[in-house]
């Protein structure tokens, strides 16, 4: 539980990460996914686990590095247009999206009950979204882009996730998590050299802590608690994350939220910890 708690503790950090390095969205994501795979290959050389540190060329596998990827660049540019809650939030809905795909793709029947709660948390998204306070506007004043972008990494994380449940089950957790690094960095290192962005020292220190802390070892510290808590336990510690990102944003750069804005996020935080206790409905095969 305290791995749990510490990965989800640590996700929540990129936001604040991003904006304190004052990079691009697309250098910061390289650098987390770079950095974590690196810091991964050195976990696993210390592990004696090299025969982990391998290539695949499942197509599941290498879309989910590429939807990761996608997911990290349109979150942390969200963040430029709206406020940190309003990103963070929007994107968990993400679970529930997924849930509604694998309807259509593995046959797992939504019943009422899984219905009511994608209504449900629509309901909180629209909530927050039209309750006012400051931190509708964000960082750049254009919460309509920025809901926008927040909806769009939104539906990379639920492809993500769905990806994730293609992925063939003989391929160890670390070998996975290794090639997402690995694709997710590859898919953005052509935008790093288009750009070219300078980097000062002070920044490369925040890159660094983007590959270590939200990207190296808060997926290590995901993996530990995966392999010792049921999903349904480990789905309801991950919403710490966005709690997480609302306490930094208050914290750090006075995003007060009002009654009505915590009361869309509350709905919709409930609505996924509900969905993680609920079990899964497999497909019935004839």
């Amino acid at each position: 539980m305290a791995a749990a708690a510490g990965s989800a503790l640590f996700m929540g950090t990129i936001g604040t990460i991003s904006a304190y390095s004052g990079l691009g969205s697309e250098t910061v994501t390289f650098f987390r996914l770079f950095l974590g795979c690196l810091f991964m290959t050195l976990f696993l050389l210390f592990r004696r686990k090299r025969s982990l540190i391998r290539l695949s060329l499942s197509l599941p596998l290498v879309f989910s590095g590429l939807f990761l990827a996608g997911f990290i660049v349109a979150y942390i540019q969200s963040m430029k247009y709206t406020s940190m809650a309003n990103a963070i939030v929007t994107i968990y809905l993400a679970p529930l999206a997924a849930s509604a795909a694998a309807h259509f793709l593995f046959g797992e029947k939504l019943n009422r009950y899984s219905f009511s709660l994608i209504c449900l948390s629509l309901a909180g998204f629209l909530i927050m979204k039209d309750g006012g306070g400051t931190a509708d506007g964000g960082a750049g004043s254009h919460p309509v882009l920025g809901i926008s972008l927040a909806l769009a990494a939104m539906l990379f994380y639920a492809m993500y996730i769905v990806a994730n449940r293609m992925i063939p089950k003989e391929l160890h957790v670390y070998t996975r998590t290794w090639n997402q690094f690995f694709y997710g960095a590859l898919v953005m290192m052509p935008f790093c050299i288009i750009y070219r962005t300078p980097v000062s020292l002070p920044q490369a220190g925040w890159l660094l802590l983007a590959g270590l802390v939200p990207g190296f070892l808060a997926i290590l510290l995901a993996v530990i608690a995966l392999n010792r808590l049921p999903a349904s336990v480990f789905g309801t510690f991950a919403y710490l994350e966005p709690i997480t990102v609302m306490v930094l944003g208050w914290v750090l750069f006075g995003e007060v939220l009002s009654i009505r804005q915590m009361t869309g996020a509350a709905v919709i935080i409930a609505a996924g910890i509900i969905r993680a206790f609920m079990p899964v409905r497999q497909p019935v095969l004839s």
